[in-house]
């Protein structure tokens, strides 16, 4: 009888101890993404792409990446396909990933056109997305929880410092009518609303003269710069991709018109692309967002810019793809990936969710803060507003302009008509 007792009372030692026990550890982790080796997003996709897998060739390379729910570091694998910058490609293999792949974690291509066709997808299916760089404001909304924005600031507030810029330190400089031309898609459809937001609020004396959206696809300005030019602007602000401001600041130079003030996204976020491709010269004096790929934060939380650009540089060596922002990008949400496995308590996708939304503004990695509102949209890491300067040696470099707590220099106004 004793013996049966003593046997019971082990049995059910071992199944407690079980229950609490980690459960079964799988042989990998797989993170399922998109990358785009040609067509309109290949410029901004391919960089984003080489961040990410750096990051995962790096924690394989120490064991992989330790996951809290089952007490262990595991390898991960990284299934990827190239959609070639075509939505309904990328719908398709979103769509692949989720159901025949069942990849654990599920991350976006690079820009707001080919993470739109992922969010309804993740959302039918519960998945949480790992949006990497797509700003478009409606991507989040409050009843949508599987979704969050790693690397970037939503278009929604992106645009702020070049607004509070033109509206401020601008209007002192004697800047009064400002031209907004943009590409018409999430991303900077986003950014264009933004500006007129900012600008009307500030109730100053600065005035939109000139508004016009243009196809994504548009690859000739000259017409539109005349017209621009027609509105006699005291400052212009062209909002597109890659080919969008390498199409127009090419038109620019070779019209021959001088604006006072001409903003573009991509000469800070793709320097080393926009100076093989548009040329110094063309960028010279104009404006941009100066990102973590120049600027140097303190980071709490995985490599610094130097070592990274240098570990990133070597591994890229001879290939096509330049460093710039998305390389950083790719990187960061590795990192941002890495946290959430480090401490979530299951695999659950709201439990990941929760996770990351529980560390945010307390990740600071070499993009800056991390930080999320309640939508999963990012609200940290916004850019500073800066000049694109002549370096002396047939290259640029930036001065930061506003806000004037991390300005390192006094804007050009107007641009020295070359």
């Amino acid at each position: 009888m004793l013996t049966k007792m003593v046997t019971g009372f082990v049995a059910a030692a071992v199944l407690t101890v079980s229950a609490h026990a980690a459960p079964a550890a799988p042989s990998e982790i797989k993170i399922g993404t998109l990358y785009a080796s040609s067509g309109a997003f290949a410029a901004i996709s391919m960089p984003v792409y080489s961040g990410l897998k750096f990051w995962v060739e790096q924690k394989n390379a120490e064991g992989g990446v330790f996951v809290k729910p089952y007490n262990k570091k595991i390898p991960i694998k990284l299934v990827a396909y190239d959609d070639q910058s075509n939505t309904a490609t990328a719908a398709t293999l979103y769509n692949q990933l989720i159901t025949q792949d069942k990849v654990d974690l599920l991350v976006a291509d690079s820009g707001s056109v080919l993470t739109s066709v992922a969010v309804p997808i993740a959302r039918e299916h519960k998945m949480l997305l790992i949006d990497q760089t797509g700003t478009g404001a409606s991507f989040f909304t409050k009843d949508n929880p599987y979704i969050v924005l790693t690397a970037d600031p939503v278009s929604s507030i992106w645009p702020k410092y070049v607004a509070d810029f033109l509206t401020k330190d601008g209007a002192k400089m004697g800047v009064k009518r400002v031209a907004l031309l943009y590409a018409t898609n999430d991303f900077t459809g986003t950014q264009a609303t933004a500006v007129r937001n900012f600008i009307k609020a500030a109730g100053s004396q600065v005035k939109i003269v000139y508004d016009q959206g243009v196809p994504t696809s548009t690859t000739n300005y000259t017409v539109l710069i005349n017209n621009i030019k027609a509105t006699n602007p005291d400052a212009v602000v062209e909002l597109g991709y890659p080919n969008n401001d390498i199409a127009f600041l090419r038109n620019l130079q070779d019209s021959g018109v001088k604006f006072n003030f001409v903003f573009n996204i991509y000469s800070g976020l793709e320097t080393s692309h926009l100076l093989e491709t548009a040329g110094a010269k063309a960028m010279q004096y104009t404006y941009t967002y100066v990102t973590s790929s120049v600027l140097h934060y303190k980071p709490e939380f995985g490599m610094g810019l130097d070592d990274y650009r240098a570990a990133w540089e070597k591994k890229n060596a001879g290939g096509k793809i330049t460093f710039g922002f998305n390389a950083v990008a790719g990187y960061t949400t590795g990192l941002v990936l890495e946290n959430a496995l480090a401490k979530t308590p299951s695999m659950d996708q709201l439990a990941l969710r929760k996770t990351i939304g529980d560390f945010s503004g307390k990740l600071k990695t070499l993009d800056g803060t991390f930080q999320i509102d309640e939508a999963g949209a990012q609200i940290g890491e916004i850019t500073p507003l800066g000049q694109v300067i002549p370096d002396g040696k047939g290259g640029v470099k930036f001065t930061v302009v506003y806000p004037p707590e991390v300005a390192t220099g006094k804007p050009i106004y107007p641009a020295p008509q070359q």
